[in-house]
């Protein structure tokens, strides 16, 4: 049997270990999730307490945020704001649940003599292979409609955060889910594969990384009975600073945003544009915010910037940081400020291919990666194009909206963008300007004084490379489940009388406003 060893990012060290199946084990575990699953259906008109699964969750909250912290390397402080955000989602899922499932009656257009409605049935096994960066609030983005649309899942964590699918399970077992209806799976690349592939397998769920998300794509795509999929995957998620934005309200907002979690979010802030009216002021404030922050220890209640995931993901940041500089951007951010960072020190040389590299000092290094700010940057550096998922950022100066928006759009990725604008002050331009940004954006939400938040009211969708299908939302609630057409008395057409036709030619694009900034 192979084994898989979590280790955590900041003291590099083992923290826990999970072994892998056998494959004769694993098309056990298949099996019992079908066979538990059958005659399940849909649960939420039988479902007597609304706080089903979360009663449970909150009882954990304690001794989630430090182990999570040992697990991907998050400051303790900000862990409980993941439980907090764990709670919301799953309360609005659980509140709308029933009306998204419910039965769509087609009445009002019946002919005599008819009756006509649309179920919506269970897809049966669901696998869910979650990420590491925000394991809760991922997870629960696809664990809970599943389950309360009658399916059975089979959930992935990611080897960083094994512990969080194991509490998601003991959290639903002890509220009384029926045995076998959740399942944890700790599985290397190849067995994923071979669930995926499984013929009692009828949907899988991803949330990770681009070519990962091919891989899934691919597989599923060739297996038997084409089982479907949803993929939420990279991002490089832009801003627009407007002439007339609050600029220390915006400031202080798109640092925390492009920098929480070590900047390791799908829909993190990685490059700003700001008009020229306002690049200088905006560059200097959000500079000195950036200088205050606190690299080190995540154990420590005082930190507020943790490691990155891996030495390797630190490997990764500070080359794409190196070859911009050779290419002519400039960093605002001294490392020396962030003596956590130290353990490494960057010396540009020529190697293989004339690609900037740099020399590791120590035999370790480290995860811990200074924050950086670069401006001088344009569209032929990967820190503008490629997706870095650490605590840096690219801001460019330009000329109008309508240059922010072409370069806003000029990505392979499409997951959020925002807008800041002061839109209490100049509330008629202000919306004129945000609304051509929502009209001309290739994105899946287009935020307005905002960044780097799910509601689960709304829908979070990709597009181009930041993948398919759409999470939250009564959209997302619903996708864990297939409508079934009822006619009696009679056969016609059941696109003739419902929007699912409308559904698989449109995607929604979200618009989330926050139009009061001040105090």
């Amino acid at each position: 049997m192979s084994i898989q060893t979590t280790i955590s990012p900041h003291n590099q060290q083992p923290y826990v270990s999970r072994t892998y199946p056998l494959p004769e084990d694993l098309d056990a575990t298949i099996k019992k999730a079908a066979a538990a699953q059958k005659g399940v259906g849909c649960r939420s008109s039988r479902e007597a307490d609304r706080d089903w699964p979360t009663k449970e969750i909150e009882a954990m909250k304690e001794d989630i945020p430090l182990e999570l912290t040992l697990q991907m390397g998050r400051p303790v402080a900000q862990g409980a704001g993941e439980v907090r955000g764990l709670l919301e989602r799953s309360n609005y899922l659980l509140d709308i649940a029933a009306s998204s499932l419910a039965d769509v009656s087609l009445a009002d257009t019946d002919k005599p003599g008819f009756k006509r409605y649309i179920k919506r049935v269970p897809l049966g096994v669901v696998f869910v292979i979650a990420p590491w960066n925000f394991p809760y609030l991922t997870t629960v983005n696809s664990v809970l409609p599943a389950l309360i649309a009658g399916n059975a899942v089979l959930l992935k964590p990611s080897p960083q955060t094994p512990i969080t699918a194991e509490r998601f399970a003991i959290a639903f077992t002890r509220a009384g889910l029926p045995e076998n209806l959740l399942q944890v799976v700790h599985l290397s690349p190849e067995l994923a594969s071979d669930v995926i592939k499984h013929p009692l397998v009828n949907f899988v769920s991803f949330t990770g990384s681009v070519a990962v998300g091919r891989v899934i794509s691919e597989t599923a795509a060739k297996a038997s009975g084409f089982t479907g999929s949803a993929l939420e995957l990279g991002g490089k998620d832009p801003a627009y600073v407007a002439p007339d934005a609050d600029l220390d309200y915006t400031a202080a907002e798109l640092v925390d945003g492009a920098f929480f979690n070590s900047g390791q979010s799908c829909c993190a802030i990685e490059r700003i544009y700001v008009h020229e009216a306002v690049y200088d002021q905006f560059v200097a404030k959000f500079v000195d915010i950036t200088k205050n922050y606190r690299l080190g220890d995540p154990t420590s209640t005082e930190t507020n910037l943790g490691p990155v995931v891996s030495l390797a993901s630190a490997e990764k940041i500070r080359k794409q940081v190196a070859d911009a500089i050779k290419q002519g951007a400039k960093g605002l951010i001294p490392e020396d400020l962030f003596t956590a960072a130290k353990a490494y020190a960057l010396f540009p040389f020529e190697f293989c291919l004339s690609k900037l590299t740099f020399l590791v000092l120590g035999d370790s290094g480290t995860a811990f990666v200074a924050p950086q700010v670069l401006v001088d940057v344009n569209h032929t550096m990967d820190v503008m194009t490629e997706e870095t998922f650490g605590p840096v950022v690219g801001i460019q100066r330009v000329a109008s909206a309508s240059e922010a928006i072409s370069l806003m759009n000029d990505s392979k990725y499409g997951l959020t963008a925002s807008i800041w604008t002061n839109i209490e002050a100049n509330a008629a331009s202000s919306e004129e300007l945000f609304l051509k940004f929502v009209n001309e954006l290739e994105t899946g939400t287009v935020f307005l004084n905002r960044c780097d938040y799910l509601d689960p009211a709304l829908s979070w969708v990709g597009v181009k490379d930041s993948g398919r299908g759409v999470s939250l939302s009564k959209f997302g609630a619903s996708a864990s489940s297939r409508m079934t057409p009822s006619l009696l008395f009679g056969w016609l057409m059941v696109m003739l009388g419902c929007d699912a036709g409308y559904d698989q030619l449109t995607r929604p694009k979200s618009v989330h406003m926050k139009i009061k900034t001040s105090p």
